[in-house]
């Protein structure tokens, strides 16, 4: 699993029927909270996917590509694409059991097979659709990344994600398509040229750790620990923090650190509105 990396000189441092129905809204209150007020932030902004969020964090704004460095961002884009298919309605995992507690034991399930309106969701779901016996979450990340050992499981690859989100971005505005010349070869870009809605996502994930800290897990809006847990998976949580002052700067890694170092089965089984999200973060653990 990938880690945060430290500036060099900062130190490591979050009746029957009636009752049951309370007891549900009890345990989503605070997911539901932070979503409708998420949903009123939206509404007056493009609305992206999982996967359009974490590749845009990743691109360097001006070149217009992601680090050359970063061999992790593939598979989180995986993990992106089943988190939001669950958000969606489209997956679940299967029930805990007493020999199924761990998040990777619990197979993922299909939930319904309508059409999400997005091609790589609709793709991914096709494929969980045609599966059987079930897989579990980290089987699904390394299909979809192509990063298998199993022949049979190959056509489940998922091609060219990147460059497919990129246009998505192209078509909302936010990026712009250039050609570079790189000596020996051409290559497509995108640079940023709606700054605006990056550093708005910026500031969500940031406030999320500073300002809004809520100091429990089960409590934040359920999106924007979603995007915490995939960034760091994506090795591009650090471009979160890097224009923080010295002193918010620490604050913001210390509390995600304490998000992303929680117990993926503890916390997984205590919400079902989240658990995709630790099931990913248990997987990526196991990398």
């Amino acid at each position: 699993m990938t880690t945060l990396t430290y500036r060099n000189r900062r130190s490591e441092a979050v009746g029957g029927n009636d009752r049951h129905t309370e007891k549900e809204n009890e345990e989503q209150s605070g997911n539901l909270d932070g979503q409708v007020e998420e949903d009123k932030e939206d509404s007056k902004h493009l609305r992206l996917t999982l996967m359009e969020e974490i590749l845009l964090l990743g691109l360097k704004d001006k070149e217009g590509y992601t680090s050359f460095w970063n061999d992790c961002i593939s598979s989180g884009l995986r993990g992106c694409i089943l988190i939001e298919l669950a958000f969606r309605g489209r997956i679940h995992l299967e029930p805990a059991t007493l020999r199924k507690k761990k998040m990777l034991d619990r197979k993922v399930l299909l939930k319904s097979d309508a059409p999400t309106g997005d091609v790589l969701l609709d793709e991914a779901l096709k494929h969980i659709k045609a599966t059987s016996p079930p897989e579990n979450v980290q089987s699904w990340i390394e299909f979809l990344t192509g990063e298998t050992w199993n022949p049979l499981k190959l056509h489940y690859q998922l091609r060219n994600v990147r460059e497919r989100l990129a246009k998505n971005l192209v078509e909302k505005g936010i990026l712009t398509t250039e050609k570079q010349n790189f000596l020996l070869f051409d290559m497509t870009t995108h640079p940023v040229t709606n700054t605006t809605e990056k550093q708005r996502l910026v500031k969500r994930l940031q406030d999320s750790l500073l300002e809004r800290w809520v100091n429990d897990a089960h409590r934040m809006d359920r999106r924007l620990l979603a995007l915490i847990v995939l960034a760091n998976a994506s090795d591009v949580l650090e471009n979160i923090f890097s224009n923080l002052p010295d002193d918010k700067y620490e604050v913001a890694v210390t509390r995600s650190r304490e998000l992303l170092d929680s117990n993926p089965d503890e916390e997984g089984n205590k919400n079902v509105g989240t658990e995709m999200i630790w099931a990913v973060l248990a997987a990526f653990n196991q990398s």
